[in-house]
């Protein structure tokens, strides 16, 4: 009889998370057939069903919810056993999984992609954008190694290493460029356009406006900085956004940018990663690298 694999465990593993062969076969990069034919092999060897199959989902079964949280467990400590050897070796080699927020990413992950390549040539970098949430349950369950969102998470398994603070700045239309800058109170009265729920962003900037997430309110949502910055080139309303996207949400629109009265809001930006990780120490350095290639962002 065939033994249980690795490789078995990981696309099964895959298919547990995403709950579709599609996207759990994208995730592990193979086709859905080879995927689907190795989750099928896994029951012939375990002599019973693990998932059942249905037109556009799938659905684990008892005994499949059971194996996939020994099967999570088992690859969580291969995992570890790969970085206790990295660390051993005093080099960073080979793949490192590091997820950033939408906020952040298209301005600070090219210097740092960048960086990382000069000082750890040999690292394999695969960043992943996801809301804060997200990233950090990746993170708990061993899908990344380290996060870069905003601080604080107080999750007592995760260790928090701050690296700069940033400004939040007013976009408004360029026709209101010599208006005085309206206070936080005058926002609420006004029309403010804000990220989709989820994004910690939004959370920040409704807590400086005084506003709480239920109320009633002239709001407009969007997607991503770049949609509402757009929108108030378009004479929507107004939003804020972090300073070090300014540069390039405001470039193409009919914007003007106000800095806010003060206690001007701002946030922390800080990498995190498991405080069980053996590459911790590693992971210290590498925060010291993004911090110098966020240097100026804040």
């Amino acid at each position: 009889m065939n033994a249980i694999t690795i490789r078995h465990l990981r696309y099964f593993d895959a298919l547990a998370h995403h709950g579709h062969f599609g996207r759990a076969a994208e995730a592990c990069a193979i086709s859905q057939p080879a995927l689907s034919q190795q989750v099928k092999e896994l029951e012939e060897i375990v002599g019973a069903p693990l998932v059942e199959r249905g037109s556009r989902h799938i659905r684990l079964t008892s005994l499949g919810e059971a194996f996939a949280e020994r099967a999570h467990g088992i690859l969580q400590a291969v995992d570890e056993l790969g970085d206790l050897a990295r660390a051993s070796s005093g080099r960073l080699v080979g793949p490192l999984r590091i997820g950033v927020i939408p906020t952040v990413a298209p301005y600070l992950l090219p210097k740092i992609i960048k960086a990382m390549a000069e000082h750890y040539p040999e690292t394999d970098l695969r960043p992943r954008e996801a809301v804060t949430h997200k990233l950090i349950e990746d993170l708990q369950e061993g899908r990344l190694d380290a996060a870069i969102v905003a601080l604080p998470v107080s999750e007592p398994s995760l260790a928090e290493q701050p690296l700069f603070d940033e400004e939040f700045v007013l976009v408004r239309a360029a026709k209101d460029a010599d208006k005085p800058v309206p206070s936080a109170n005058k926002l609420r009265e006004m029309r403010l356009l804000l990220l989709e729920e989820g994004h910690c962003f939004r959370d920040q900037a409704l807590t400086f406006c005084k506003m709480s997430a239920s109320e009633p309110r002239d709001l407009v949502e969007g997607s991503s900085l770049s949609t509402l910055v757009q929108m108030v080139g378009a004479g929507i309303g107004v939003t804020l956004i972090p300073q070090m996207a300014v540069p390039i949400e405001t470039c193409s629109a009919p914007v003007s940018v106000a800095r806010l009265g003060t206690p001007r809001p701002s946030r922390t930006i800080g990498m995190v990663w498991r405080k069980t990780n053996p590459l911790a120490d590693q992971f210290e350095n590498i925060a010291e690298i993004v911090r110098e290639a966020g240097a100026g962002e804040g």
